[in-house]
């Protein structure tokens, strides 16, 4: 990453985001600081030499390298790159170099050149050092710190002839060498945990869309596949029946026709949320994997328990959907969620402090295209606003005389493509519809009873069973066949038919 991390959209990234760009231009403009303290005391000082000019030169080129060689020193920490010896080398050939020109300052000018090229010193070493405690273990850091040390206080020593400078040394060794691993590696330890605990967020979401996507699967299942094996064993029964020339196979293709319908009506209910969505439980699910990511929720339900089924299985994937958004796409510290009763209407808010900062703004995305649609047959409404600062709010209105009737006839029942028979209207739990709302138009126009469906042309037996199964049962013996039955209820063998 190293320079090219942008310092602009600051308010578009996450939280980690934020914490890794900090940490990394803290590390990068460290070395400028200290030359900046010690570039004004060298230019001040009478007498200035080339060797003043070199050691600033020097510095300034090591400060220049520094953001380099520590952005890519940070990569290779999170895993995002290799080692980068090659910088480091040249930023240890450069603080040699620097330690060579204050060396020869002291030759040729006294010890009284050191203070003023100590703060050059420390900033080309901390660059180093930094860099290289990121790359290596604790113990050849050590070791190489403490040599440094040792290696320019004989250095000064040697050159100035004052031993008290090789303590000093050891020490200011000592001293960057903990700030390096206090400081740099500390830090860099810090982001790996937190980007690995942003990963694991991101992973969760991804499961929890997973997991929705085989429970619908397995709801169409459970819809299509019972539905189909009776349309498939009652179809077999008509032309059989009608190859006999019987009048009950037009009363089994009606039958056949009802259960298509129904079938269509149950897809669009599973499509529609009507089968799985609980409110209280998409509530509940909602405060604990807010939780497990860390970000407190507060859940004010005064209205939950008054709501039509309707309304609370509408408004529960409103939550459902609310809640998965603000672990993709915000970066919330906090979520409140508020239902209240309003005039007649349920009113759902859901706000965190996480502005979305993905490509689904407030109004766009397909999750909440999908939410508006849903609430848009129940008479409802949602609106989604970015609140200053930094606040995101979800409002879903739903009104309680629409959700607690029964959807229109139409939007439930549609006849298949090319039937000629008329039509049942159902409501969204499977029961008949009222008097008034039945359609008309030959046998498929009337009411199934409530409770198990059971084909109207009789049963399905099966050679060596214990007995017949209704239709509508899906034989699960395999070793079981199937034989169909005539309109009487009694059964169809191929015998008979032969």
């Amino acid at each position: 990453m190293g320079m090219r991390t942008r310092v602009w959209g600051w308010r578009s990234r996450s939280g980690v985001a934020r914490v890794d760009s900090y940490t990394r231009w803290t590390v990068y403009l460290t070395p400028w600081l200290l030359l900046g303290l010690d570039v004004p005391v060298v230019l001040g000082s009478g007498g200035k030499t080339a060797l003043d000019w070199t050691l600033i030169t020097l510095g300034t080129a090591q400060c220049v390298l520094n953001p380099g060689l520590a952005g890519r020193a940070i990569d290779h920490r999170l895993g995002r790159g290799p080692a980068p010896w090659r910088r480091l080398a040249c930023a240890g050939a450069l603080f040699l170099a620097t330690v060579g020109v204050v060396v020869a300052q002291v030759t040729m000018h006294g010890s009284g050149r050191i203070p003023m090229a100590l703060w050059i010193l420390m900033g080309s070493a901390l660059s180093v050092l930094g860099s290289y405690s990121l790359l290596t273990r604790l113990g050849p850091y050590t070791a190489v710190c403490l040599g440094a040390g040792a290696a320019l206080g004989v250095a000064t020593t040697l050159a100035s002839g004052r031993w008290e400078f090789l303590p000093t040394a050891l020490v200011t060794a000592v001293f960057l060498g903990l700030w390096s691993v206090s400081v740099v590696r500390t830090s860099a330890w810090v982001l790996v945990v937190m980007w690995e605990l942003d990963a694991a967020r991101g992973a969760q979401a991804r499961l929890a869309v997973a997991e929705e996507r085989l429970r619908f699967g397995r709801d169409m299942h459970d819809v299509l596949g019972r539905n189909l094996a009776v349309i498939a064993l009652k179809s077999e029964l008509a032309v059989r029946l009608a190859g006999r020339g019987s009048p009950a196979a037009l009363d089994e293709m009606t039958e056949v026709q009802r259960i298509a319908q129904e079938s269509q009506r149950e897809v669009r209910d599973v499509v529609r949320g009507y089968r799985g969505a609980d409110l209280h439980t998409e509530l509940a699910g909602a405060r604990s994997v807010l939780a497990a990511a860390g970000i407190d929720c507060r859940i004010d339900d005064k209205a939950g328990e008054e709501l039509p089924p309707a309304a609370q299985s509408a408004l529960a994937w409103v939550v459902r959907e609310a809640t998965t958004n603000v672990l993709r796409h915000a970066d919330a510290g906090r979520c409140a969620v508020r239902m209240r009763v309003v005039e007649g209407v349920a009113v759902l808010v859901m706000e965190n402090d996480g502005v979305p900062s993905g490509p689904d703004g407030p109004d766009g995305g397909s999750g909440l295209a999908g939410l508006r649609e849903r609430l848009a047959d129940l008479g409802g409404t949602i609106a989604a606003e970015r609140r200053p600062p930094a606040a995101f709010r979800l409002t879903a209105r739903v009104p309680l005389a629409r959700a607690g009737g029964l959807p229109p006839a139409e939007s439930l029942s549609t006849p298949l493509r090319g039937a000629t028979a008329g039509t049942v209207s159902a409501d969204a739990d499977g029961e008949p519809a009222p008097a008034g709302r039945e359609a008309t138009g030959g046998a498929a126009a009337e009411s199934a009873p409530p409770g198990p469906r059971t084909a109207s042309a009789g049963a399905v037996s099966g050679v060596g069973c214990e007995g017949p199964s209704p239709v509508g049962h899906v034989p699960t013996d395999v070793g079981c066949p199937v034989e169909p039955a005539d309109a009487s209820g009694s059964t169809v063998t191929s015998e008979d038919v032969a």
